[in-house]
């Protein structure tokens, strides 16, 4: 089977997550998994499937009557994957909002050589302020000599800067 990889931007409507079903279906191939949302208004994502490698265009064709509707649609095969090495963390961070927060954050773990693998952002109001509070959860894949304790160490640096709190916890691969 081939694995492919449909990344997805359009106006948020009804049906939009149907009409990508229907094209996966319609070309024989199977949903595998996605990530799928609104965001800015608009509906945005990726989706993984797989299809035999004789239907690869059969799905092209398909996505292409999505992208017709006002949902661009780009198809690229996924890549295969060596096994992964490395500690899996779960990173979250919360703190007053302002610019520069993701920056400093992914420079720090950049430096170390930390894959992020899952990256999640959000702005709620603060409980008793109603201030911009930021939130981040993340996976991180740490290279091979470098830990926690050494992520954690680098992210205190920064973070009476950047005025956050920061956590890390064993995680499972995902």
């Amino acid at each position: 089977m081939a694995t492919m990889i449909l990344s997805v931007v359009g106006s948020d409507r009804p049906g939009l997550t149907q009409a990508l079903a229907d094209a996966v279906l319609a070309a024989g191939g199977n949903w595998l998994e996605s990530h799928l949302s609104r965001l800015g208004g608009l509906y945005v994502g990726s989706v993984r499937v797989e299809v035999a490698p004789d239907q690869v265009e059969a799905l092209r064709a398909t996505v292409r009557a999505v992208d017709a509707q006002g949902l661009e649609v780009r198809i690229a095969p996924a890549i295969e994957e060596p096994g992964l090495t490395g500690e899996a963390v779960a990173f979250s961070l919360v703190g007053q909002d302002r610019p520069g927060i993701v920056r400093q954050v992914t420079a720090a773990l950049s430096v170390l050589g930390v894959n992020i693998e899952t990256f999640e952002t959000r702005i709620s109001a603060e409980p008793y302020s109603g201030a911009a509070l930021f939130q981040l959860q993340a996976r991180l894949r740490l290279p091979t000599g470098v830990t926690a304790q050494g992520v954690q160490a680098a992210l205190e640096a920064i973070s009476g800067e950047i005025m956050v709190d920061i956590s890390l916890t064993p995680s499972e691969a995902g």
